[in-house]
């Protein structure tokens, strides 16, 4: 499979799951994406500052020891990913 497309499956699945997403899957999309993107990475406090271009976004995480992230970060990545054109919202078919 071709990187772009795995990083686009990666994303729509984050999209799909955004209560069950990890900090490690939106690492990984970000660590891909800065092979042809410029990409930041900041440890904050409780979470993680990521740039991308000229696109920033926080990353919360819940409390330590779980692994997931608060359900308004992934939306903020996900918002960026669609400013990217990495994304794009599916329009429910009308019958």
């Amino acid at each position: 499979m071709e990187l772009e497309e795995r990083i686009r499956k990666a994303i729509q699945q984050i999209a799909q799951n955004r209560s069950n997403v990890t900090m490690g899957e939106i690492e990984w999309v970000m660590e891909k994406l800065g092979q042809s993107y410029n990409t930041r990475r900041r440890p904050a406090r409780h979470g993680v500052l990521f740039g991308i271009e000229n696109h920033r976004f926080m990353v919360n995480e819940h409390n330590p020891g779980n692994k997931q992230v608060k359900s308004y970060s992934v939306d903020a990545f996900i918002d960026v990913m669609e400013q990217l054109g990495w994304y794009e919202e599916e329009k429910p078919k009308n019958e």
